[in-house]
């Protein structure tokens, strides 16, 4: 390129979360991703600073666009000021070449049909699947389940596993890099929930979505009853 101008692509890649912010400053975007609106006090105890330091980087993050702020009365007493993520702060995280990938599947359709779309995902589910099974063998299903949660992770999904019982777990999911895709072809949401099955040997339930307009992904997972 000339003139100093990079490719959308590069000037993409400059805003990820993983460039151009500093360690403070991703931890305060990432407890911001997990929990869509928090105090200064509840942020700054998240990250591990004073509200001093909290307040400053904030303050940087809201001048570039990506937090903004809301303050909320609680009755008699001076409103608390609260910081949420802006709706700029959608792309510092792992979309996943949506475009690319969306495209791609509408070409797929095109030529086979929504048939073909539906083959391609399942054929995607069982190339993960082989990717990713000896890592969850062995294990019993609290592990699959952290083990699931890490994978998940690793892939730019932003996942924790939220709750822990005896013969339940919840998996949560902050960030749908396939949101795009989601939103064409829910079939891709159906490959996930299969895949998830799969690999934890378990009953699996896509309870909330984002692509259905929910804060998060969340999945039920409850142990297999033997027959």
């Amino acid at each position: 390129m000339t003139g100093g101008q990079g490719t959308p692509m590069e000037e993409a890649d400059s805003q990820a979360l993983g460039a151009g912010f500093s360690a403070r400053k991703k931890d305060i975007l990432l407890a911001l991703k997990r929990t869509p609106s928090l105090s200064l006090a509840h942020l700054s105890g998240q990250v591990g600073i004073s509200k001093m330091a909290a307040l400053k980087h904030l303050n940087t993050l809201e001048a570039r666009g990506f937090v903004e702020r809301e303050y909320k009365a609680h009755g008699r007493g001076r409103p608390s000021v609260h910081f949420s993520l802006a709706p700029k702060a959608a792309q510092l995280f792992p979309q996943a070449y949506t475009e690319l990938t969306t495209a791609a599947l509408g070409f797929v359709e095109e030529k086979l049909g929504r048939k073909g779309v539906v083959e391609l995902l399942e054929r995607r589910g069982r190339e993960l699947y082989d990717r990713h099974r000896a890592e969850f063998q062995g294990k019993p299903l609290a592990e699959r389940v952290e083990t699931l949660a890490k994978v998940r992770d690793d892939a730019g999904y932003i996942a924790e596993v939220s709750a822990r019982r005896r013969d339940s777990f919840e998996l949560k999911e902050h960030n749908c890099p396939i949101l795009a895709v989601a939103g064409e072809y829910w079939e891709a949401c159906t490959a996930e929930t299969r895949l998830f099955e799969r690999l934890l040997g378990a009953d699996v339930e896509a309870s909330h979505r984002v692509v259905a307009g929910d804060a998060v992904c969340c999945f039920q997972i409850r142990r297999r009853s033997a027959k």
